[in-house]
């Protein structure tokens, strides 16, 4: 009987360290999307249902060999524009965080974050994407485009592992959806902004001069909303993140794709992370960030790995709950952000806005994006309109 107690304690202990493992590496099932499903679905019982919009795969990807990890095609889903913006784009990458090995993105290739065949076949368009004027007051009648994400890599990889049945090819997905867009009328705006939350974030700067230069007469923006992951020490001084991100550089070969503008005169790893890139992009760029982004915190501040004892743990998930000396940390971890932009902030063509918020993607949720508690600066709603600073209208703030 012992020694079957002890063996049942040894498989827990080691699947314990696979959950964890994977928290890191597959992150986005209960936390981003958990909260972001709340705010959607949850905020009001008398709240009218969200707009559910369709997926339209890509068909001609296939050509391309643009597909998903798994080999399948690559979607997106699409609501048209009208009236005012009839010949205004709005494109949102979505996130879902990164595989960093070849276990890591086979296991993706069983959910929609790595196959179409997983995807939702609706989803709804909230914040940002809204289609009611009272929640999304700028863009609710542009044409408003949200492109899957099933590559890992922040659509940024073009290479393959056939031993293990993975396409890496996240940057011909990338293109093929743009491809398919401009046919649909996209090459006929005259105003497009390229979004993205977190991964999608970070995808958004990778391909700011991509989109900018696919429409040379267009009014083009770029929004990086959670995007500004940091190149930072975790709580046992250790690099969780830079770690991480080596892992999806090698994986991946991204070193081959990756802008030549910062691979040429330093490594691989460091240009995946976006204070890396964002100095030397042409394209007017908005970064949308907290200063104590959530994710961050839970998975590159203070992952398992690096807070073993769980010191941490109340912490990252309530920042009511911090220590002193856990808050002075986070304050170290606020300064070396605003540092990093301030080169960056000094430019008048750019914009950034930085709150003090507990969270992670803000123009996605309704809650923070638009509505009656959305971030306020005396009594001004300015997650919005900040956004128009560097976007439409060249204002910080509108009158709630």
């Amino acid at each position: 009987m012992a020694k079957l107690l002890m063996w049942f304690l040894g498989v827990f202990f080691v699947l314990t360290k696979l959950v964890d493992s994977y928290e890191f590496e597959e992150f986005f099932y209960n936390k981003t999307e958990g909260a972001f499903l709340e705010s959607v679905y949850g905020a009001s019982a008398a709240a009218p249902p969200p707009l559910m919009i369709g997926l339209t795969i890509i068909h001609g990807a296939a050509a391309r060999g643009a597909v998903c990890l798994d080999g399948t095609l690559p979607g997106y889903h699409i609501h048209r524009g009208y009236g005012s913006g009839a010949n205004s784009w709005l494109i949102q990458l979505e996130g879902g965080g990164w595989c960093n090995s070849v276990r890591s993105c086979v296991y993706r290739k069983k959910t929609r974050r790595g196959s179409s065949n997983y995807m939702e076949k609706q989803i709804p368009f909230v914040g940002i994407l809204s289609n009611r004027a009272e929640e999304n007051p700028d863009f609710y009648n542009w044409n408003r485009v949200k492109v899957r994400y099933c590559d890992g890599a922040s659509f940024t990889g073009d290479s393959e592992d056939k031993a293990a049945g993975l396409q890496y090819r996240g940057k011909r997905i990338y293109q093929a959806a743009m491809e398919e867009l401009m046919s649909k009328g996209m090459r006929y705006a005259k105003q497009a902004l390229l979004s993205g939350c977190s991964a999608g974030g970070l995808a958004s700067i990778m391909h700011c001069d991509d989109f900018s230069n696919l429409l040379p007469h267009t009014k083009v923006k770029c929004l990086s909303d959670a995007g500004l992951f940091m190149d930072a020490n975790d709580v046992s001084g250790g690099h969780a993140i830079r770690d991480f991100f080596g892992g999806v550089v090698k994986t991946q070969s991204l070193q081959n794709t990756l802008p030549r503008t910062c691979t040429n005169h330093l490594d691989a790893t460091s240009c995946f992370f976006p204070q890396n890139l964002i100095g030397n992009i042409r394209t007017p760029l908005f970064l949308l960030n907290t200063a104590y982004d959530s994710w961050q915190l839970q998975e590159s501040l203070a992952p398992h790995t690096a807070d073993p004892h769980g010191l941490w743990h109340d912490c990252t998930l309530n920042n009511e709950r911090c220590s002193p000396s856990q808050i002075q940390f986070l304050q170290g971890f606020r300064i070396h952000m605003l540092n990093t932009v301030k080169r960056f902030a000094a430019s008048r063509q750019n914009g950034l806005f930085i709150n003090s918020c507990f969270a992670h993607c803000q123009s996605e949720r309704q809650d923070t994006w638009f509505s009656d508690n959305s971030p306020t600066i005396n009594n001004k709603v300015c997650l919005r309109a900040s956004l128009l600073f560097v976007m439409l209208k060249f204002y910080i703030c509108t009158s709630v």
